[in-house]
C-alpha cells in the first residue's frame, strides 16, 4: 500500500504566550499542578516554556517545555503536553510517599498481618517528568490518534536533547477521584496535618513546598489506620488515565511503588535510555520532497528553528532513501509546511 500526504491538518509546536487562551481551555479538563486552570499561572508556565526553548534559562535542569497540538483546519488547540527537565532542587524538592509492606507476626496469638505503609521522602536531584497531557474530549478517539502524537513528541524532544535530561523519566498518573475532585487520601491524611483543602494544597505546592516538610509527619503512616476509601486509591490508576498507563507500560515504564503524597496517584518510572520511543528517535537529513505516493510507514517529523516558536512537528509518511544513510524522502506538502530544503536536519520518530 502506498499513499501521500495531500495536506497537513495537524501540527505540534512549541507553545507560546499567544496560546494562553487555548491552553487555558484545555487546562479546564485536567486542572493539575502542572497545568492548572488558572490564567495567571498558565501565563507563567508559557513564559517559562518559551525561555526554555530559546535557552534563555541557562541551566537545562530548570527548563520546562510545553507542546501544543493544533487543528489547522479548525484553527484551535486540541492537545497539549509537557516535559519538566528535573524534579527536585534545593528550592523545590521532589516529594513523595514510598509504598511498602511491613509484615507482623505474633507466635502467642498465631496472628499474621501485612500492613501497607507510606513513608514520606524528599529528593533534590530527581528524575525528568513528563506531564500536562491533555487531549480535547472531542478528538480523543479520532482516527489520527492525536493523543499518541502529543504524548510521543515529548520523547522525541528528550532523545534529541538527551544531555539536558535526567537518566530516569517519571510519569505521575491521576488516581480515582470523586466527581467534585475530592481526594480520599488527602481527606484522610493531608488535610489533618495542614488544614488545607486538596485544591488549596495542590495550588500552593506549585509555588512553595515548605509547608509539606514543615507540617507532614516524618514517621511512617500505616494505611490500615485510614478509611477504606482512602486505602483503595493508593497507587491505583483512575479511569481517566488508564489509556496513558497502557501506553507507558508498552514503551518501558513500570509502577515504582511510589505515589503522590496528596492524592495517592501512582508514579511510573523508566530509564531514559531504555524508553522505546527514545531509542527509536533518529536524526536524519532531507534528501528531497516528492509528490509521488510513499510507502505506508508514518512518522512524527520534527524540525527546530532559530525563531519562534522554535519547534514544529507533523505526522507524515516517509521513506528512507537508498541513496545515502540517514537521508529521507518526504511528501512535498510536509516539506513546505516545515520549511524544509534538501540537506536540512530533522528528527524522525516512527509511529506504531
Amino acid at each position: 500500500m502506498t499513499t501521500t500526504d495531500p495536506r497537513v491538518r495537524y501540527e505540534i509546536r512549541a507553545a507560546t504566550r499567544a496560546d494562553k487562551a487555548e491552553i487555558l481551555e484545555l487546562a479546564r479538563f485536567l486542572d493539575s499542578v502542572n497545568l492548572p486552570n488558572d490564567e495567571a499561572t498558565i501565563e507563567e508556565i508559557l513564559e517559562h516554556s518559551e525561555q526554555s526553548f530559546t535557552g534563555e534559562i541557562g541551566d537545562p535542569r530548570r527548563r520546562n517545555y510545553v507542546f501544543v497540538l493544533r487543528d489547522l483546519e479548525q484553527k484551535r488547540a486540541v492537545g497539549t503536553s509537557m516535559v519538566i527537565a528535573q524534579l527536585g532542587r534545593k528550592d523545590a524538592p521532589y516529594i513523595y510517599f514510598d509504598v511498602h509492606v511491613e509484615e507482623r507476626y505474633s507466635a502467642t496469638l498465631d496472628k499474621h498481618f501485612a500492613h501497607q505503609v507510606l513513608s514520606i521522602g524528599y529528593s533534590y536531584n530527581g528524575p525528568t517528568e513528563i506531564g500536562g497531557l491533555v487531549v480535547h474530549p472531542a478528538v480523543r478517539r479520532s482516527p489520527e490518534r492525536l493523543g499518541m502524537l502529543i504524548s510521543y513528541v515529548r520523547f522525541l524532544w528528550i532523545a534529541q536533547h538527551r544531555d539536558d535530561f535526567q537518566d530516569r523519566v517519571l510519569a505521575e498518573l491521576l488516581p480515582p477521584l470523586e466527581p467534585d475532585g475530592t481526594s480520599h487520601l488527602w481527606e484522610s491524611v493531608g488535610r489533618h496535618f495542614t488544614g488545607l483543602t486538596y485544591r488549596e494544597a495542590d495550588r500552593l505546592s506549585k509555588r512553595n513546598k515548605e509547608f509539606i516538610r514543615g507540617l507532614f509527619p516524618d514517621g511512617d503512616i500505616y494505611a490500615s489506620l485510614l478509611r477504606p476509601e482512602a486505602q483503595d486509591v493508593i497507587g491505583k490508576v483512575g479511569p481517566q488515565t488508564r489509556g496513558v498507563e497502557k501506553l507507558l507500560r508498552r514503551i518501558g515504564f513500570r509502577y515504582w511503588n511510589r505515589v503522590d503524597p496528596f492524592d495517592g496517584g501512582p508514579h511510573f518510572i523508566a530509564q531514559t535510555d531504555e524508553v522505546l520511543l527514545v531509542q527509536r528517535t533518529r536524526g536524519a537529513r532531507l534528501l528531497r520532497g516528492t509528490t509521488d505516493p510513499l510507502p505506508g510507514a508514518k512518522a512524527l517529523i520534527a524540525r527546530e528553528h532559530d525563531v519562534a516558536p522554535h519547534f514544529h512537528a507533523v505526522p507524515s509518511h516517509f521513506q528512507l532513501a537508498p541513496e545515502g544513510a540517514g537521508q529521507v524522502v518526504l511528501p512535498e506538502e510536509t516539506c513546505r509546511h516545515l520549511g524544509l530544503r534538501p540537506g536540512d536536519e530533522i528528527a524522525l520518530l516512527p509511529l506504531d
